[in-house]
């Protein structure tokens, strides 16, 4: 099947999907006013057929703000909390029109319907509920296609550096991404492969490599390239529809957003800033404390039953108590279940997926991070936060800051007993200046959507059992 054919029918059939689901929500949101008596009986409550075009509207509406928001877009791939953000909102800025325009549509005219406000709360609900699940067995689907090689775009990375490897990882740990990963382009004294991707040649062959091989996009990951030659790579690369992304210098400016300040009326830009001061620092404290003290209430059953269960398993204490370093560079003890052997602490300092030491037990509650349930209470204590960057031992964060740019500058926030880069598969044994970018982006993006977006990942993550 042609590829723009095959991209066609998917954003046909995930329109018709959403036109389905919201259908559907108000037909059961009718159908549940008929049958509840809540929070009063129903009077006067008219038919479904009745309601029809109040359907129709509410169709066209909430689908028209999707596509403002670019929903149909073909975006290649969305986590769940994030779809259900979007979702969400679109769902009830949609749903508000919808009553606005059969106002003004049906108002005194033979058309006219009596709304239940009732009716509105649940299909609002249920709207949101459906089209999830709609757009959740649609994701499949088309990940389900990419795997059997349908869809996929053909991708051409230019640059051979630290960039493109964690391009390269990227794409081949989401397969869901719907990549196909051609080769890599560079310079005359490029390696003859990358991470065991071969590199085509040279970039003063770009345009020819592109139309040889059939290419849908080009990302360039050369981060210190200049303005000029961003612009002559581009140039190159014009061949019909390919699609070219840039990955900028996130090491030398890790800022989100760029934002304009003056200095005695001289308009300044300022491009690194401290997301987390002021009364966001007090914000999130507040809710450190709600989360980790009905986290500590929540899972106190379960604490219980892994202290009895080590207790009687093994020799040796509950606890597992270590120095790591958090705000400021100041070091605090952390607390975590034990799941290695009491002789294991001399063996070997860094944490792998494949670890000797841990105990039969350990190897459980590694897997799905109970072993750091106790970190709520220095979270309470304060000495960490839910989400921040992972706190490393004192040795480590002295080699770390002599050799990795910037390393010290992810100490501006608390530790966490989650963080940006867990999320995004940095965890344990693996690349120490990816963790540092990821742990600098957060530092200087926080906000509280954030936060509940990392915890959201971890749990659909720990569930998963991705840990170790």
């Amino acid at each position: 099947m042609d590829k723009r054919h095959y991209e066609s029918l998917a954003t046909l059939s995930l329109l018709l999907l959403d036109a389905l689901a919201i259908s559907l929500a108000y037909l059961l949101a009718h159908q549940l006013r008929a049958a509840i008596a809540f929070p009063t009986e129903p009077q006067g409550l008219e038919s479904i057929a009745t309601h029809g075009r109040v359907i129709l509207v509410q169709v066209i509406c909430i689908q028209a703000v999707f596509y403002l928001n670019r929903l149909y877009h073909g975006t290649r791939a969305i986590g769940r909390v994030d779809r259900a953000y979007a979702v969400f909102s679109a769902v009830s800025v949609g749903a508000l029109l919808s009553i606005a325009f059969s106002t003004l549509l049906f108002k005194n005219t033979v058309f006219e319907v009596d709304y239940s406000r009732t009716i509105v709360v649940y299909a609002w609900v249920l709207t949101i509920l459906f089209v999830l699940l709609a757009r959740g067995l649609h994701s499949r689907v088309l990940a389900l296609l990419r795997g059997r090689g349908l869809g996929l775009h053909r991708l051409l990375v230019l640059g051979t550096g630290d960039a493109a490897a964690v391009v390269i990882q990227k794409v081949s740990w989401s397969p869901r991404l719907g990549y196909q990963l051609v080769g890599l382009v560079d310079g005359a004294e490029a390696p003859p492969e990358v991470l065991g991707v071969p590199v085509l040649g040279h970039s003063d062959d770009l345009q020819e490599l592109v139309e040889a091989h059939a290419i849908d996009e080009v990302i360039i990951a050369r981060p210190g390239a200049t303005r000029e030659e961003l612009l002559g790579l581009i140039a190159r690369c014009q061949r019909g529809r390919v699609s070219v992304k840039v990955i900028p210098d996130v090491y030398e400016i890790m800022a989100g957003e760029v934002s304009v300040d003056d200095l005695g009326g001289l308009p300044l830009l300022t491009v690194r800033d401290i997301a987390l001061r002021g009364w966001r620092m007090s914000l999130k404290r507040i809710v450190d404390l709600i989360i980790s003290s009905a986290g500590m209430i929540l899972f106190s059953p379960l604490m219980m039953l892994v202290a009895a269960l080590i207790k009687l398993g093994s020799d040796g204490p509950v606890f597992f108590f270590q120095e790591r370093v958090g705000l400021d560079g100041k070091a605090f003890k952390i607390f975590k279940f034990r799941s290695m052997r009491t002789d294991a602490s001399e063996e070997r300092q860094w944490t792998v997926a494949e670890d000797t030491r841990r105990t039969g037990l350990g190897r459980f509650i590694r897997r799905f991070s109970i072993d750091e349930l106790p970190q709520l209470i220095n979270v309470v204590l304060g000495d960490m936060s839910l989400v921040g960057p992972r706190p490393e031992q004192p040795q480590f964060v002295e080699h770390f800051q002599e050799h990795i740019p910037r390393y010290m500058e992810r100490h501006r926030e608390k530790a966490g007993i989650t963080g940006w880069a867990q999320v995004n598969g940095l965890r344990g044994d693996t690349s120490v200046e990816d963790r540092t970018r990821y742990d600098l982006w957060y530092v200087e993006n926080w906000s509280l959507w954030l936060d509940c977006k990392i915890i959201l990942r971890t749990v659909f993550q720990l569930l998963a059992g991705r840990a170790y």
